[in-house]
């Protein structure tokens, strides 16, 4: 019985953290740019500047974007073929769980209501957390038009944590996940 205990706890903390680190990934592109014209990129100053996160954050950012470009063949140039830019939005986020039922010091137990001490029970209300949440936008312009054709976003929690080697895995996680997709495959299916 120990055992099954030990295991049942090990199982839903493994999948707490988990779903803790996990990155929610979406994209968008326009369908009629041409992806495979794209060979060069520079990053879009103006609008990473409007960025609302620390300085060292976007560094850490802007060095994972390069790192995925780079190894996809992409290279930083004076005269780009895309622009890229990030903005990030912040929320609030409630979690409400109803699983009150546990041990611990209150009114009551099993065997007198009127004494103070240990007891199996049903909690009065339900346990709430917060924690903040952010997305990562990562943003392709096309460098003439000036036209955004791809954009994706990913959205999860970034922990605050005083470990700056996490934090940077972390980034760089979110960076790999949101450009998964990019360049999408456009090509067309031949019958």
């Amino acid at each position: 019985m120990k055992n099954v205990k030990l295991f049942s706890l090990s199982v839903l903390a493994i999948a707490f953290l988990a779903s803790c680190a996990s990155v929610r990934v979406i994209s968008d592109y326009d369908q009629k740019a041409d992806f495979n014209a794209y060979k060069s990129y520079a990053f879009y100053k103006t609008g990473i500047d409007k960025a609302e996160i620390s300085d060292l954050d976007k560094k850490r950012i802007l060095r994972a974007i390069d790192n995925e470009l780079n190894t996809r063949g992409f290279v930083k140039s004076e005269q780009p073929d895309v622009l890229i830019s990030i903005f990030t939005k912040e929320r609030e986020r409630v979690d409400v769980y109803n699983n009150n039922f546990g041990w611990g010091w209150g009114w009551g137990g099993f065997y007198n209501p009127w004494v103070w001490g240990p007891g199996w029970g049903w909690g009065w209300g339900p346990d709430v957390s917060t924690r903040t949440e952010g997305s990562l936008y990562i943003d392709v312009i096309d460098a003439k038009t000036k036209e955004l054709v791809w954009q994706g976003r990913g959205v999860g929690t970034l922990n605050n944590t005083s470990n700056i080697e996490r934090k940077e895995q972390r980034i760089r996680e979110f960076v790999s996940q949101i450009l998964k997709d990019y360049p999408p495959n456009t090509a067309v299916a031949v019958n």
